[in-house]
């Protein structure tokens, strides 16, 4: 059986996930007003059906009582026909208007309709069965004697069960008046016409879970889009799960990476670390021609005093000077190639670079620092007992160099190649203790900022002419504030004076050029 991971089961969800979410959507909202529809045609059926057969219903109730308590007592009566509330008891009588309707309100709230009526009164007639009038009754005879325009209604009943009562009045009419005022069972001999007798009181019930299961496409509908929703929700658990664990597991993974990426590190310059890390550069065998300013550093007499301590503390010292000069290659921006035992090799140009003669410049400084900062290391190791400090050989150049990645494919170097880092090499080598030593390039690229006096020229292999090497002997920012040193930089100008470094023809030669110089700054002026 195949194993899936947690990322092939993500990617199986999604692509379920989607579309199922899209459809399920889709057809719901095409679905609903449908859905709806079909349940309110339905429910409109329903009640026209319920009215039509409660009309029917309260019409043969009409038909019945009028069958047999007027047409039937009118054809059984023996002479004359007469109108009386106490009818069933006199041969030949039929209903007052009042009793019909009390007796039309027994029978029909004696079925089981939906419909219930009622006719009352407080001043009933003597020998009529007496029916208690309720709270609602007794306010709808108050407030219709008081306004007889106005129904009163009362909704009640239960949550499930709803019924709806409405009271409307019953107004003394001429005939009623003229009936009531003089009949001997009638409780009041005042009445006037438009006087409020009683109320026709109406109940309508509707039970409301009749209508709920009315609606039967709306619940199905509901109870589908429920099972969809959370079967929704159990893919977006599902997939919430594996998104967690996929996030713990980017978490280790990353921690990991992490802790890989800081030990690589450790082994590459800072500034290829980032290219590399950042996706600026592909590890990949390629090289190109680049002008570098290359520094080369190394440590007089180094083995003779490895012999002279013990490994331990050789090691320490060592890794304390190292740790020192890569931190000041790192602040003036310089890419630390290698360390050869206590040689170290630092280009200046690549993979950033502000230019040559800044590059230049900056690598000179760098130099510069690293010379103070052993003189500060070789402080504190004679706090420590070490006799023989370290003393520092520096060389400088400035040329054309292929750097890049060099090797095969399963492992490679960022590194340089070319004369030009031989020659930083070489010069490091004829310079004294606690030195700097440029080639002739580098010297012309950073003159405004160093005072050096040339050597004797060398030879090297692979270039054919004698080169002149220059040791420097002090740094313009030190030097200025010396008397008989004048040093000046701006646009169009470039001043290195130092008056103590020029022998008398050198000095001849400058005040000759100086001179000429103001003569030309004169001309401008004029």
């Amino acid at each position: 059986m195949q194993n899936t991971t947690p990322s092939d089961e993500r990617a199986w969800q999604a692509r379920i996930l989607r579309p199922f979410t899209a459809l399920t959507i889709f057809v719901g909202l095409l679905a609903l007003p449908f859905i709806v529809w079909l349940d309110l045609d339905a429910l409109s059926r329903k009640n026209l059906a319920e009215r039509a057969q409660e009309t029917s219903r309260l019409i043969d109730i009409m038909r019945g009582f009028y069958s047999t308590d007027v047409v039937g007592r009118i054809l059984n009566a023996d002479g004359q026909v007469t109108l009386s509330h106490k009818y069933q008891n006199i041969n030949g009588a039929v209903p007052i208007p009042a009793t019909l309707s009390i007796e039309l309100g027994n029978r029909i709230s004696a079925g089981d309709g939906i419909v219930k009526y009622r006719f009352v009164s407080d001043l009933p007639f003597k020998g009529r069965d007496t029916h208690p009038l309720d709270e609602f009754e007794r306010y709808a005879l108050a407030s219709l004697r008081a306004n007889p325009e106005l129904p009163v209604t009362e909704i009640g009943g239960s949550p499930f069960n709803r019924s709806l009562r409405v009271a409307t009045p019953v107004v003394m009419g001429q005939v009623c008046v003229s009936c009531h005022n003089v009949h001997p069972d009638s409780p009041k001999k005042n009445w006037a016409v438009g006087d409020v007798r009683g109320i026709q009181e109406i109940s309508v019930a509707q039970p409301i879970e009749a209508n709920i299961f009315a609606f039967k496409y709306l619940l199905m509908y509901f109870g589908a889009a429920a099972l969809a929703g959370l079967t929704l929700l159990w893919l977006q658990h599902r997939q919430s799960k594996l998104i967690g664990a996929m996030n713990e597991d980017l978490t280790e993974a990353n921690d990991f990476l992490a802790a890989v990426s800081v030990k690589i590190a450790k082994y590459i310059s800072p500034q290829i670390y980032r290219s590399i890390f950042s996706g600026e550069r592909d590890a990949t065998i390629a090289t190109e021609r680049k002008k570098l300013t290359m520094f080369f550093s190394d440590i007089k007499d180094f083995t003779a005093t490895a012999e002279r301590l013990q490994p331990e503390d050789l090691t320490i010292l060592l890794n304390e000077y190292l740790t020192s000069m890569s931190e000041l290659a790192l602040e003036y921006g310089g890419t630390v190639d290698k360390f050869i035992g206590d040689a170290i090799l630092v280009f200046f140009g690549d993979p950033e670079t502000k230019g040559v003669e800044e590059d230049a410049s900056a690598c000179l400084r760098m130099a510069a620092a690293m010379q103070i900062k052993l003189e500060q290391l070789n402080r504190e190791w004679r706090k420590r007992g070490i006799k023989h400090p370290f003393k520092a050989r520096m060389g400088i150049n400035t040329g054309f160099c292929n750097v890049g990645n060099f090797g095969s494919n399963d492992r490679m170097d960022y590194t340089i190649i070319g004369a030009e880092a031989n020659f930083a090499a070489r010069l490091q080598a004829v310079a004294q203790p606690g030195e700097i030593i440029l080639s002739q390039e580098t010297y012309e690229l950073v003159r405004h900022l160093v005072t050096a006096s040339p050597k004797p020229p060398i030879t090297m292999k692979g270039i054919a002419r004698k080169v002149t090497p220059y040791a420097v002997s002090g740094f313009a920012y030190d030097l200025a504030s010396r008397e008989g040193v004048v040093s000046s930089s701006m646009a169009g100008l470039e001043l290195f004076l130092d008056v103590d470094a020029l022998d008398d023809n050198k000095a001849e030669q400058a005040r000759e050029q100086l001179h000429s110089a103001l003569e030309a700054l004169d001309r401008r002026v004029r």
